[in-house]
């Protein structure tokens, strides 16, 4: 199980973050300040820091140039709401191996802690996910029904793969807000109704069930799209 070290001093954020990621399968310590995800990242007790740069007593920013300096190579993936190029630039000519602007999808995120924890000798990735008579390709972000494209927006795109992933699990949509369209998104929002009727419509009706109070699940047959 890889162990996550997670620098954040918005509790808010780090809390989403650390349960998203025990949900995911790692093992997380969450750190609020700068020497504390400085000494704890140089114990060699974990495989990936994520890092705020707007860290309290020393930032984002001072933290990464001291591990590199002291030789510490662990892979460092930097959280900020600090999207400007310069910024970004910095941080990884500074020696990040990533660099992720909030708001953010949470499974972009996981995606990309995996991809910096693959070894070199990792298995093929599955580049197709299927289920039922639906094809979802990962490169090229199309899918199919019976062998048929259809069409699907970014966002509607973002909201399949979810599904897909999760095959036969009921997903509430509080879990598909924070997923899709983020943390800091309105919970209150119906968001997720409007883009599940997107979905049937093209997918076919009874493609993706509601359980009612509960979520949504894919089914594996539906209705032929219209």
């Amino acid at each position: 199980m890889s162990r996550i070290l997670v620098a954040e001093d918005e509790h808010r954020i780090s809390s989403f973050i650390e349960k998203g990621l025990r949900a995911s399968g790692f093992t997380v310590t969450v750190v609020t300040d700068g020497p504390a995800a400085y000494e704890i990242a140089m114990s060699g007790g974990h495989d990936l820091l994520l890092l705020d740069l707007g860290l309290p007593l020393l930032d984002g920013f001072a933290v990464l140039q001291r591990l590199r300096q002291s030789g510490n190579r662990i892979p460092v993936i930097i959280l900020t709401a600090r999207s400007g190029v310069n910024d970004t630039v910095a941080g990884l000519q500074g020696g990040a191996d990533d660099y992720i602007a909030k708001p953010f999808r949470f499974d972009e995120l996981v995606a990309r802690i995996r991809l910096r924890l693959k070894s070199q000798d990792r298995a093929i990735e599955v580049t197709v996910l299927r289920y039922g008579e639906l094809a979802l390709d990962l490169t090229t972000h199309r899918a199919a029904v019976n062998g048929q494209q259809v069409d699907l927006s970014a966002r509607e795109y973002c909201l399949l793969e979810t599904l897909m992933r999760h095959p036969g699990q009921v997903l509430s949509r509080e879990q598909l807000l924070s997923r899709v369209w983020g943390y800091d998104y309105d919970p209150g929002s119906n968001v997720v109704d409007v883009y599940i009727r997107y979905l049937r419509r093209k997918l076919g009706a009874g493609r993706i069930e509601t359980l009612r109070g509960i979520g949504y699940r894919l089914s594996e047959t539906g209705s032929t799209a219209g």
